[in-house]
């Protein structure tokens, strides 16, 4: 079974968001959007744009999104068959958040690795 494929998302959380997300479009010249983020659009070798994204956001530091753990990111890794894996997950022993979700943007599961760390698993919908 193939596990992560490559990462969706990167998320950070932060006391001024609005500050944060200004450094890092002034200083390393991120595309911030109004909703908070980018979406780096993937490229094949020869730079030629190709199926995917991977999205970048900084959100308000309310200690919510990644609950349970108490990081200041959470990384969201693509993945080709959620249910299987999250299924293979707990049968390793991993701690497999119990809520799911499935919508428009796809389905997601949850873990925490030995850390604390919540980590985002993302089956984008079909075609994507």
């Amino acid at each position: 079974m193939k596990r992560v494929t490559g990462i969706g998302g990167i998320f950070f959380s932060a006391k001024d968001p609005v500050a944060l997300r200004a450094w890092y479009k002034k200083h390393l010249g991120i595309d911030v959007q109004d909703w908070g983020g980018t979406a780096f659009t993937w490229a094949d070798e020869s730079g030629n744009p190709t199926t995917g994204t991977t999205v970048w956001s900084i959100g308000k530091d309310d200690g919510k999104h990644f609950a349970p753990s108490q990081s200041t990111f959470m990384i969201n890794y693509r993945v080709d068959d959620l249910t299987t894996l999250l299924q293979a997950l707990r049968e390793e022993g991993c701690n497999v958040l119990e809520a799911t979700d499935d919508s428009g943007y796809g389905k997601f599961g949850w873990v925490i690795d030995p850390e604390g760390n919540k980590v985002e698993l993302w089956e984008p919908p079909a075609g994507q």
